[in-house]
């Protein structure tokens, strides 16, 4: 199913009050679902899984999901407005709402995390159909998103209850290599990622493996902060970027204006292969962004010996770095909304469990370039 990464030894704890399994869903808040839906299944690969909605007992919603290996999204619209679905979507535009997790049982997470002074979303339910037995439960974190806790030992059934199998036969989408989610970044308001560091710390017993300041995350217009979190196994992480004073806005800063409000910035999804996961994307109409071809000139030099040839990485624009475990490979997409907000992270890990410092200072200049076309920088 869902479960991600090999664990992180030096982060495991016997006595984790919260142990993870990894991402189960990601559930974003759209205009059209089945138009969306389609998106993701066309541009990146995804095929269709399954479907709630009025025909199956729902009357104010209905929820696309699709997948592809480990990796699941849920697109969810209202039918109606006077809708908590709709107000989001009014106020923010399309964009993630839920991170929903892997719990080995999701009464025990909701007991522990709204104990340590989690804000209650969802008290532990259980759903059941033919397939078995799902038990769901939720927590506020940053902003309007929600963390659900999704216990599904007991089920086989297609997704959830309440939803049945949706294909499509007349359209066939290829694979395109994305494996799990990787990470996913919180944009958070100023002077907000302390403590929304120290909730994920307290609540739900996360520990702070890297940092970085506006030394590190700087260009000569803009500049942010962020601190990595990790789950007690390692297997989840969730970055926190907080703007930090420049020249012009920073790319936070712009974030936070067209979301209006705290959010998810991205979802960095993984792969084995990323020369042909993004040759792939390209070819069904993903775009990216693209560093200076001066980047790769002493790329070698900086990052030592790789796998990879270096034309197909010059050519795609995919930024290498390494650390004291390896190296990767990533590459981020433009904002898939009509706002710039939302965007993706293709990252492929060759040991390395660093998130690229070496590329930020190219990285945020190509999206300082996005923004001052847009007017925004």
């Amino acid at each position: 199913m869902n479960t991600i990464l090999a664990p992180d030894q030096s982060l495991v704890n016997a006595n984790d009050f919260l142990p993870l399994e990894g991402t189960d869903y990601v559930e974003f808040y759209v205009g059209n679902a089945k138009q969306a839906a389609h998106y993701y299944m066309s541009a990146f690969g995804f095929q269709a899984l399954a479907y709630a909605g009025p025909e199956t007992g729902l009357k104010d919603r209905v929820s696309y999901v699709v997948r592809q290996h480990k990796l699941t999204f849920m697109l969810t619209t209202p039918l109606r407005t006077n809708n908590p679905i709709a107000d989001h979507i009014y106020k923010h535009g399309d964009g993630v709402k839920v991170l929903a997790l892997r719990v080995p049982d999701a009464a025990l997470a909701w007991k522990e995390t709204t104990a340590r002074g989690a804000s209650s979303s969802m008290e532990p339910v259980s759903l059941k159909d033919e397939g078995g037995e799902v038990v769901m439960s939720g927590i506020h974190t940053y902003g309007d998103t929600l963390h659900l806790f999704i216990e599904r030992k007991n089920y086989n059934g297609v997704f959830m209850p309440g939803f049945r199998a949706w294909s499509n036969p007349l359209f066939a989408p290829a694979d395109t290599g994305l494996l799990y989610v990787d990470h996913c970044v919180g944009n958070v308001d100023w002077n907000q990622m302390n403590p929304r560091v120290k909730f994920y710390e307290e609540v739900m017993g996360f520990k702070n493996i890297l940092s970085f300041d506006d030394e590190d995350i700087s260009t000569e217009y803009s500049a942010l902060m962020s601190k990595v979190m990790s789950s007690g196994n390692g297997y989840v992480k969730f970055p926190i970027n907080e703007p930090a004073e420049g020249k012009k806005k920073s790319q936070v800063e712009e974030f936070l204006d067209f979301y209006q409000g705290e959010g998810v910035q991205h979802v960095a999804m993984a792969t084995n292969d990323i020369v042909k996961t993004v040759k792939d994307l390209m070819s069904r109409g993903v775009e990216f962004l693209k560093v200076p071809s001066s980047y790769y000139e002493d790329l070698l030099s900086r990052v030592g010996k790789i796998d990879e040839d270096l034309e197909p990485l010059r050519e795609l624009g995919i930024l290498v770095d390494r650390d004291n475990e390896g190296y990767l490979l990533q590459l981020f997409s433009k904002p898939v909304e009509d706002r710039p907000t939302l965007f993706f992270e293709i990252i492929q890990r060759k040991g390395a469990k660093s998130f690229g410092k070496g590329n930020f200072k190219a990285l945020f200049e190509a999206i300082e370039r996005e923004q001052e076309a847009r007017g925004n920088l």
